[in-house]
């Protein structure tokens, strides 16, 4: 990490229930303001925080000498980091104008914002980030849809909504910074019978034997506690969500850092992400369950 990925220290307001550690989270997604996330957002306007999958286009990169590639390269990791949001979006089922979806760890909003146009439904979204939500809310006004893509500033543990409130839920990439079962619990609070919760996340693979010594790089890169695969399915199974969908996603996303590594963009994590993948210590899923 950088100087330039942090902005100045600024009172941070950190939302009820609040323990030590979710201060700490709050300040740092707060100050954060890394160019991986926002050159790649400048691209089209949605601004993303989670990663890509897919095979690179080659033909669009084009001559790695041209004065021209490196926003080429720019386009396609976000093109790249679009698509693993439409894969997300694919496993929430069948979604209508008239229910509402929820994104817990909703970042900068570019998920919401993907959510609303492909089911013309309302979307909430969630964030310990005060400049986060009122990025995400700014972006929803822009594009004319405030009225049905909303972020705020709350604990993804202690949600405001209505218990069976929503049609579907999502975790994507932000399940590593809470308790699973107390996440999971809420899930299933917020989801209606027969409602759709997906996560794509990282996590560690209990083959390993344990965290390897990249997982534990990432943990300490951004302050937050990688879940093994087998945490999540205990936990979903005590929680009444059923999953119907597993996919390994690593092969999907090895394209994706590879290519970030050669970027002007790099933010010193790279190889912890494609050494751990390809060493088999961490794995990337996709995991799409049934509230019960």
């Amino acid at each position: 990490m950088t100087s330039t990925d942090l902005t100045t220290d600024a009172p941070v307001f950190i939302p009820d229930p609040a323990s030590p550690y979710q201060g700490d989270i709050a300040r740092y997604w707060d100050r954060e303001a890394r160019p991986v996330n926002l050159r790649l957002g400048d691209v089209d306007g949605l601004y993303h925080h989670h990663y890509g999958i897919g095979d690179v286009d080659h033909a669009a990169l084009g001559d790695a000498h041209d004065s021209e590639y490196e926003k080429r390269l720019i386009a396609e990791l976000h093109r790249l980091e679009s698509a693993q949001a439409e894969v997300l979006l694919d496993h929430l089922g069948s979604i209508g104008r008239d229910d509402t979806l929820v994104d817990a760890g909703c970042g900068r909003g570019g998920s919401m914002v993907m959510a609303h146009q492909r089911f013309g439904c309302t979307v909430e979204g969630v964030t310990l980030s005060a400049k986060q939500a009122e990025f995400g809310n700014r972006r929803a006004h822009e594009l004319g849809i405030g009225d049905h893509v909303r972020a705020r500033v709350c604990n993804m543990l202690d949600t405001p909504f209505e218990t069976g409130q929503a049609a579907g839920s999502w975790n994507n990439e932000s399940s590593m910074y809470v308790d699973l079962d107390d996440l999971f619990a809420e899930h299933s609070r917020v989801l209606r019978t027969g409602g759709r919760y997906v996560t794509i996340t990282g996590c560690w693979n209990p083959r390993y034997g344990q965290p390897s010594k990249w997982v534990s790089q990432i943990n300490a890169h951004f302050e937050c506690n990688i879940h093994s695969r087998r945490e999540y399915l205990k936990a979903m199974a005590d929680n009444r969500l059923v999953p119907q969908t597993i996919i390994d996603l690593t092969a999907a996303t090895l394209p994706y850092w590879e290519l970030r590594a050669t970027s002007s963009l790099v933010t010193g994590i790279e190889e912890a992400f494609i050494n751990s993948y390809k060493d088999g210590s961490f794995q990337y899923l996709l995991i799409a369950a049934d509230r019960v």
